[in-house]
């Protein structure tokens, strides 16, 4: 069975009240519990006033914290790619599937958390990769009894009838960060008023897009990038382009630098291993072997809008977890400290907002 992520391959005073200034829209810090409800329709304006008599509500929600800033430690590092979920639930679950062997089983912060590797991750942001709408539900309510879980990519439907509805239901909880479609949609979605018209909501709510698509979909990036120019765009797993250890391939990079000519474009550093094609769980280690592509999409991105994933568990099919940090981690080093620092946390605060969660 193909999995979803197997396809063809903001220091002032106001964060002393736990609100991020750089972020210019705040719709997460005006939803502090499930009550609380955002009017994506208001302005930048009215989002600063309501945040300003909110700010005593905060203290009262223990285990939020704070949007990610400068003030992380050192050593930090957020892995914005981790699918969580319960085979054993009454319900079972629609992905994965009951014959694969490897990833039909319980997977949760515990197992992630006890995995032998190289640096210890300090968090994480789930991507929700089961087609249920109410597992948008079950994994912020994982979370929330769970500080590990720093923010959450959900899988709703731009363009459909419930999504208005849908996302703001979703959006009255801090640590729903964004959502994630197929880049297969692009193509023909783009050109849709009803898709663009909800791009639009998730980013006025200050949300962001994965896009999880081959390199054939890095056009449709590149364009929705330029009509919706406010949205905040993840490329998930370099684009799942092949990766043999020569050179890059030509559209793929064409593809890479077209979408990275727009700033709120980002890619994620995912899914090297998973582009090997070797499921026998011994993709190469070296970091040679990868350097054509992580090249390619330094040379597109820069050390401002990469970002660290590991796409765990499907990534297990693969490499182990710690040889898939290794392998990022050797790469960037040779980039200097402020690079690896990027990779593994800052930029991931830019894109996602992720949130600093109270220990």
């Amino acid at each position: 069975m193909m999995t979803p992520d197997d396809s063809s391959q903001k220091r002032d005073a106001s964060m002393a009240a736990g609100i991020d200034s750089d972020h210019d829209t705040l719709p997460d810090l005006l939803a502090v519990d499930r009550r609380s409800r955002v009017e994506f329709g208001a302005t930048r304006r009215r989002f600063l006033k309501a945040s300003a008599t909110l700010t005593a509500g905060l203290v009262g929600v223990p285990w939020l914290g704070r949007l990610a800033g400068a003030e992380m430690a050192a050593g930090t590092i957020i892995d914005t790619h981790t699918h969580f979920y319960d085979p054993t639930r009454p319900q079972g679950v629609p992905w994965p599937d009951k014959g694969d062997r490897l990833l039909y089983r319980k997977v949760l912060p515990p197992d992630y958390r006890a995995l032998p590797q190289p640096r210890k991750v300090t968090g994480t942001v789930v991507v929700e990769a089961s087609s249920w709408v109410e597992d948008n539900q079950w994994v912020l309510d994982l979370a929330a009894n769970d500080p590990f879980i720093v923010g959450m990519v959900g899988n709703l439907t731009p363009g459909s009838d419930a999504f208005s509805g849908q996302l703001r239901r979703f959006a009255g909880n801090p640590l729903f960060r964004g959502i994630r479609i197929g880049g297969d949609r692009l193509g023909a979605a783009v050109g849709e008023a009803s898709f663009r018209k909800d791009l639009g909501r998730l980013a006025d709510a200050g949300l962001e897009l994965d896009v999880n698509g081959s390199p054939e979909s890095l056009p449709g990036v590149a364009r929705l990038a330029a009509e919706v120019p406010d949205l905040r765009i993840v490329i998930n797993h370099v684009a799942n382009v092949r990766i043999d250890g020569r050179a890059a391939p030509a559209d793929w990079l064409r593809g890479m630098n077209a979408a990275s000519q727009k700033p709120h474009v980002y890619c994620k550093v995912s899914g090297l291993v998973e582009g090997s094609g070797r499921a026998d769980g011994k993709a190469p280690a070296d970091v040679e072997f990868y350097r054509p592509i992580l090249d390619g999409i330094w040379n597109a991105f820069g050390a401002d809008r990469l970002i660290y994933g590991s796409n765990w568990p499907v990534s297990e099919r693969f490499a182990p977890c710690g040889v898939v940090q290794g392998i990022v981690s050797g790469y960037f080093q040779t980039r200097g400290p402020a690079a690896v620092e990027k990779v593994f946390w800052r930029n991931a605060s830019a894109a996602y907002r992720w949130v600093t969660r109270a220990r």
